[in-house]
């Protein structure tokens, strides 16, 4: 196995946005990356917009991209009491895909970015009203409906503004500690384990 490739929701419909989020997701992952390299194992992070179309490209992969390891990582969008395919299960598996290969952010990114609380007081500064985040020791029960507003509301006073889904979320993934965020989201934890082992 000489690449991990990973097709990842979000980063909206401009080229902008979607580079912005690979950059982020690259440094967020940037420890497993350089590990990899010490291997000769490429890493590939497609950012591919909506959900439906991040399970395309991973789908697509499956057939162009046979010896590479390809993962499937979107957000739950709700809370997940099943394995990861049966969750998405308006999606059929496709052939090929192991269950290694489907991994959620549950139940958005949001969550994640929400674990790890001083990177977000640092990166916000003053008037950060950390109070205004749910208290959840573990970020995935959290609703998805709760995510985002929390973060706007929380951010609104402070000198950057509010919450913004690509600027912000792209700068934030660059700067969270990963070991934070694999304590309080278990399906970040179950991703990182996942990553690891394939470098083992």
């Amino acid at each position: 196995m000489k690449e991990i490739r990973l097709y990842i929701e979000g980063g909206g419909d401009t080229r902008y946005g979607k580079e912005k989020l690979r950059i982020g997701f690259g440094k967020f992952f940037g420890e497993l990356v350089e590990r990899g390299r010490g291997r000769n194992i490429r890493w590939t992070f497609v950012m591919c917009g909506p959900r439906d179309a991040a399970f395309k490209g991973f789908k697509q992969a499956l057939k162009d991209h046979p010896s590479a390891f390809n993962i499937l990582l979107v957000d739950s969008e709700g809370p997940v009491s099943k394995a990861p395919w049966a969750h998405l299960a308006t999606w059929p598996r496709p052939r090929g895909a192991t269950d290694d290969s489907c991994q959620l952010m549950v139940q958005t990114v949001e969550a994640w970015i929400m674990a790890d609380l001083g990177t977000l007081q640092q990166y916000y500064g003053k008037n950060f009203a950390v109070g205004r985040l749910p208290k959840a020791t573990n970020v995935e029960t959290i609703p998805k409906a709760a995510l985002e507003p929390a973060l706007v509301s929380a951010t609104k006073a402070t000198q950057k503004g509010e919450y913004h889904k690509i600027h912000h979320c792209s700068d934030l993934l660059g700067k969270l500690d990963p070991a934070r965020v694999r304590a309080r989201a278990p399906h970040c934890e179950r991703l990182f384990t996942v990553l690891e082992g394939l470098l083992a």
